[in-house]
């Protein structure tokens, strides 16, 4: 026995409709704290999401190291869905609204959620402070091979990029090789 509901009435529109739009990214912005219960909920409506978690090891009481799975960008979550399903995904409890500019929600680019989700499987990622100022570099190689970033030193003498996902104003270092960086003119990285 096949149920039907909304979901069912959405895939069998006419290809004509509003209703066929492909599925685009969205960043929706949470109450603080409640990225892991957005996930939750949207997982129990059906909703594609993403929810980018890096490890942090903290020391608690009596030298107990824990380590814990935190959001990546604090009270942000990547949605999946159709420009209609909007509606539907705002009565998530937890989530405040979709980031856009002005009054409507604004798409990210698919390629970005796919490199940041390739990243995350092979690289280090942490979180890192909103950057406005300095040089950039563009990432050559690698899952991140496109991205633009700001580049650091670390006292390893490594290297960091800082890459800024601007629609959110919010920023990941990610650990890079002095190979994988491309500096042009106007991308110069900072050392």
């Amino acid at each position: 026995m096949q149920e039907f509901g909304a979901t069912a009435a959405l895939e069998t529109e006419a290809p004509g409709s509003c209703l066929s739009k492909p599925r685009t990214w969205y960043a929706a912005f949470t109450q603080p704290r409640h990225e892991k219960k957005v996930s939750e909920h949207l997982s129990q409506r059906g909703i594609e999401h993403f929810l980018p978690l890096y490890k942090s090891v903290r020391s608690w009481t009596h030298y107990r190291k824990v380590t814990l799975n935190l959001p990546l960008f604090p009270n942000y979550i990547f949605l999946h869905i159709r420009p209609e399903e909007r509606i539907r995904v705002i009565e998530v409890n937890g989530i405040v609204t979709l980031v856009g500019r002005g009054k409507a929600p604004e798409a990210l680019p698919e390629i970005e959620i796919e490199r940041l989700r390739s990243a995350l499987g092979s690289r280090r990622c942490e979180p890192h402070a909103y950057l406005t100022v300095g040089k950039k570099a563009r990432i050559i190689a690698g899952p991140l091979a496109g991205m633009r970033g700001v580049v650091l030193r670390t006292k390893s003498g490594g290297l960091r990029a800082i890459l800024t996902i601007d629609m959110i104003m919010q920023s990941v270092a990610v650990e890079v090789a002095a190979e994988e960086l491309e500096q042009d003119g106007s991308f110069a990285p900072v050392c």
